[in-house]
């Protein structure tokens, strides 16, 4: 039988993506310097609960000191205009320390938090060396889902241990997008990874339950993988998918080949339609040196870092907007049906259904178009189609956290999650 969400959290979970940055973004200036200010602006908003890479791994795998843990960007000017990776300085923390500060904030602000880890996808590479990475690829991957399982068991007996701060914890993720990222090392490739991930899934949630067999647990997956749902782990407690539909942004990636190696980068194409005309040839475009390894300790490739770094936001914008029309009915359709296989799957399972990421995909930060009119009509259906689905939590986008412009769009995060929750606004 699944065991159950805690009886303390919210009829819904209204959520805001923290992932990572709560803890990269933490200098003079940075989003979350002050995390009482964080979480204010976020009930505000009509949030009540966060998701975050809780860097498990990290603090209670790696065996490192982490007491001093420096993090920084990724070298240079290298990935400043990247969503996610624009990292303005170079700080230092105390991991563990900064991890209770986040709980005991959750606790005064009355918020709850997801366990997740972005470990085997981008964390470490914000690290101020590579020891952290290399601690994660000496890992055999057959046991990578095993070892973040005993991580986060560990870590959830530390919280426990400090006034009770696991009360916080709404269910744990082991991974985030399983399939897209390192746990997915050395699979026979034969079959969608979500079919082949399964067994190596489903004995690390096998080992988080053996410690902790009262906390719900659960693995996440990028997209809803119709056609391989199968390969969900039955043991999961917790269904959980992300749904970004992409549509007229997959005919861009396509167009400029960003994540198809085999193909040749446009470059001259790239320069009349998107880029900034100070724009260095991609050859040309990298962190210095002595950071080169963190460009294998990312799972966003150098193509889309380049472009993103140098784009024109306003040519990116326009290109879209003008091919937008053609996919429109698809981009809802295929969000529609996404949501509707992800609630069959989970009714099916008997858990609850939670979406923890989702809508239209991977922008440039000082892009519009998902925070714009086209992106906020995606956020209201998504989110009204949570509800019907009878979704135990969802959010706003992607996008609305503290170090993403759409937060200051105060209004749309009040309307949708008031929708979410069945509240007048």
């Amino acid at each position: 039988m699944p065991t159950p969400l805690p009886a303390q959290l919210p009829a819904k979970l209204t959520i805001s993506l923290w992932d990572f940055t709560w803890y990269t973004r933490t200098g003079p200036g940075e989003p979350f310097a002050d995390l009482d200010r964080a979480f204010t602006e976020a009930a505000e908003r009509g949030h009540n609960t966060i998701r975050i890479c809780a860097m498990p791994f990290l603090l209670f795998g790696s065996g490192l000191d982490t007491s001093r843990l420096r993090l920084g960007p990724l070298g240079g000017s290298y990935g400043q205009r990247v969503r996610w990776y624009d990292v303005a300085g170079e700080t230092e923390i105390d991991g563990r320390a900064q991890l209770l500060a986040l709980f005991q904030a959750a606790r005064r602000h009355d918020f709850h938090v997801i366990l997740s880890s972005w470990e085997y996808q981008q964390s470490p590479s914000f690290a101020g060396d590579r020891a952290w990475f290399d601690a994660l690829l000496a890992i055999d991957p057959e046991h990578r889902a095993e070892a973040l399982a005993d991580a986060l068991a560990d870590l959830i007996d530390f919280l426990a241990a400090h006034d009770g701060l696991d009360d916080r914890i709404a269910f744990t993720e082991l991974h985030n997008e399983v399939q897209a990222g390192r746990l997915a090392d050395g699979l026979p490739g034969l079959a969608d990874p979500v079919v082949e991930l399964k067994d190596r899934l489903t004995r690390g949630i096998e080992r988080f339950k053996s410690r902790h067999p009262d906390r719900p647990v659960t693995v996440n997956y990028a997209t809803v993988p119709v056609g391989a749902l199968r390969g969900v782990p039955e043991n999961v407690d917790v269904a959980v998918f992300h749904p970004y539909v992409y549509g007229v942004l997959d005919e861009l990636l396509d167009a400029f080949a960003l994540r198809d190696l085999d193909r040749p980068f446009p470059q001259e194409r790239a320069r009349r339609e998107l880029l900034r005309p100070d724009a260095p040839d991609l050859a040309d475009w990298a962190p210095p040196e002595a950071d080169r390894w963190r460009l294998t300790a990312t799972v966003v490739g150098v193509r889309e870092i380049y472009v993103h770094d140098w784009c024109d936001p306003d040519k990116w914008d326009a290109w879209l907007y003008d091919r937008y029309a053609t996919h429109r009915l698809a981009m809802e359709q295929r969000l529609v049906t996404w949501i509707e296989a992800a609630a069959d799957w989970a009714a099916a399972a008997g858990v609850p259904l939670v979406f923890g990421e989702g809508w239209v995909g991977y922008t440039p930060p000082h892009g519009t178009f998902e925070e714009g009119p086209v992106g906020a009509a995606f956020c209201r259906l998504a989110v009204a189609e949570s509800a019907r689905v009878g979704a135990r939590g969802t959010l706003v986008c992607s996008n609305a956290a503290p170090h993403h412009a759409m937060w200051q769009d105060v209004a749309l995060q009040r309307e949708c999650n008031a929708l979410f929750r069945g509240d007048s606004v």
